[in-house]
């Protein structure tokens, strides 16, 4: 067993693990895993793990699936990667044709990058640069929801809104504009998400009003705020913003990556709306977790804000060495696929009505469970300190953290948002495994918590 604890040792000697404090490290070792199948990884030692967060939310078919792993090698044997400026091939081709398919209508170019952060860069770009070279110069500023994360490079950061992520680095931001978000628990109008009028939308009306003339895009995720604590809204806001974006001639930007292929309960969260955004970023679940790629889809008239001759200097000038890479293709086509055939999200939908009601029965009633919310197979439980006030537990008590060790111990990836505990499995996963997650999950919250 020497060698497992060297292997333990070594990754702490030479890596920097990403959003992480490595002093925590001391006491929570690294688990070094060794393979994975469906919605289990399995570390060196043997134990065996229930990925209950899609290992980041980007597994959407399970670990290993067979079709997606042939589809790679296959593809592994007759071409890894090519430029793919004036160049192309067939994966990158098919696949763009299946994604204008199934997008949001209107949404009929595709522009590839290798990460979710990149395809946020792509769109922003595309956004400033589509409005100048169609008249509107003045409009140089940037919308974005309070809470909102979009990724970690600069101009991603600078739509942000998240202190944990963009605070430090304030002084080298883009200054954006940022309208307060819904917060449907702890709503200001005293309403429910379920039945309201979305009266919080007064304040993007205010800001609109104010900067709507200046700016260039607004920048969203729709539905569900990810890093926020998975704070579900109205679709409705969805369409009130898609209104007010017309009006003033705003970009509307959608951040799919966490929200995308299912995850929601439809394709795309902004299908639940029936309105389209001009601009859609997509990553993670595009290739099932297999390997790094991101698009940023937007419609004709954009594009053809950048169709000219070379000279006019209207060209996108924005690249990434491995936009277009072939296995990346290959699994995504693979998924999308997979998807349509195995009726994989209308599958998903009895598991999440399923997963649901159990989650209510089971955690409902606890003194410190504030509000179970949920859309597709997400579940989030937020852990309050009083649940009739609402009273949030401090942060540097780190209950959701303590509670994510417990779990771990017993075989459950959790890894919580702050007081936020949360399911996002694979859309495979069955109702037997979840009945075994929420038993764990169950009995880490009491052992911190009580009953």
């Amino acid at each position: 067993m020497a060698q497992y604890t060297s292997l333990e040792e070594k990754d702490l000697k030479y890596i920097w693990h990403p959003c992480s404090q490595m002093k925590d490290y001391e006491s929570l070792a690294p688990m070094i895993i060794e393979k994975g199948k469906g919605i289990y990884l399995y570390d060196i030692y043997g134990k065996e793990y229930i990925d209950i967060i899609s290992s980041w939310w980007c597994n959407l078919l399970g670990h290993c699936n067979e079709k997606i792993s042939s589809a790679v090698k296959e593809q592994l044997d007759k071409l890894e990667h090519v430029i793919f400026a004036n160049f192309s091939h067939t994966g990158a081709i098919n696949l763009s044709e299946k994604l204008v398919n199934i997008a949001p209508s209107g949404l009929n170019k595709c522009n590839f990058s290798d990460n979710g952060s990149a395809a946020v860069e792509s769109a922003l770009k595309m956004s400033f640069q589509y409005q100048y070279q169609s008249g509107h110069p003045e409009k140089r500023k940037f919308m974005c929801l309070s809470e909102g994360y979009h990724g970690e490079t600069i101009g991603a950061l600078s739509v942000g809104a998240l202190d944990l992520y963009a605070k430090i680095y304030e002084p080298i931001l883009i200054d954006s504009i940022r309208i307060t978000a819904p917060d449907c628990y702890r709503c200001p109008f005293n309403k429910h998400r379920d039945t309201c009028s979305t009266e919080c939308f007064i304040y993007a009306e205010a800001v609109f009003e104010k900067y709507g003339m200046e700016t260039c895009a607004i920048i969203l995720e729709p539905l569900l705020q990810g890093s926020a604590g998975m704070r579900i809204y109205p679709k409705e806001y969805l369409v009130k913003l898609r209104d007010i974006c017309n009006k003033y001639g705003v970009i509307l930007i959608a951040d799919e990556i966490a929200t995308g292929f299912g995850r929601t309960g439809r394709m795309f969260a902004f299908d639940h709306a029936g309105v389209s955004p001009d601009i859609m970023c997509i990553s993670k679940g595009l290739t099932g977790g297999y390997m790094p790629m991101s698009i940023t889809m937007t419609t004709d008239e954009i594009y053809y804000a950048f169709y000219d001759d070379y000279n006019k200097g209207k060209a996108f000038m924005h690249s990434h060495t491995y936009s277009g890479n072939p296995l990346g293709c290959a699994a995504a086509n693979a998924v999308l696929d997979i998807l349509e055939q195995d009726k994989i999200i209308e599958k998903a939908q009895i598991t999440a009505e399923y997963l649901n009601r159990k989650m209510v029965e089971r955690f409902k009633d606890h003194k410190n469970i504030g509000e179970i919310r949920h859309i597709g197979l997400i579940n989030a439980m937020e852990l309050v300190e009083d649940k009739n006030t609402k009273k949030p537990f401090n942060a540097e008590k780190r209950i959701g953290y303590q509670i994510y060790k417990k779990a771990l111990a017993n075989g459950l990836i959790l890894r919580p948002l702050g007081n936020v505990l949360y399911f996002n499995p694979a859309l495979i996963i069955t109702e037997e495994q979840l009945d075994t997650a929420i038993d764990i999950a169950y009995n880490a919250l009491i052992s911190i918590l009580g009953e």
